[in-house]
């Protein structure tokens, strides 16, 4: 997904040394595929790596918010192979939210830092639209929402 200027929401920092189209279009399809088996859950094995992601993204924050992405229900899914891959579908509060190019960048590099961790993608999905139901309940305490 592209913004106005050409920012690729999937891909962000595309790799400078890159071929040509044609292997930029079929690294694009083995993403997607690999993506869609990620979604279908964690690789056997991965649920403490999967726990130690969630617990990075929870030090994440939109800087109007004073709570974490993954208790604002933002983080729809995160899928891991058995190579340390990692996939993260995340939404935005709203498509014209004022950190929308910086925070799944954020995301994507404090989620490297995880040991086990060989690289991410982190993609911004629309659908289901979030809400404030999404929400943890601690989150919503938080922000007087109860």
């Amino acid at each position: 997904m592209h913004d106005g200027d050409g920012f690729d929401f999937a891909n962000p920092s595309p790799d400078p040394d890159a071929g040509s189209a044609e292997q930029a279009a079929s690294e694009a399809v083995v993403d997607q595929a690999a993506w869609a088996v990620a979604r279908q859950g964690l690789v056997a094995g991965q649920e403490g790596l999967e726990n130690g992601i969630i617990e990075v993204i929870r030090t994440c924050y939109d800087p109007e918010i004073p709570v974490n992405l993954y208790d604002m229900g933002l983080i729809y899914g995160i899928g891991i192979d058995t190579e340390g891959m990692v996939w993260i579908d995340m939404t935005l509060t709203s498509p014209h939210c004022p950190v929308a190019e910086t925070l799944p960048i954020e995301v994507r590099e404090r989620v490297r830092m995880c040991p086990g961790v060989k690289d991410v993608h982190v993609e911004i999905v629309w659908d289901p639209p979030w809400d404030i139901e999404m929400m943890s309940e601690a989150a919503r305490l938080e922000l007087g929402m109860f």
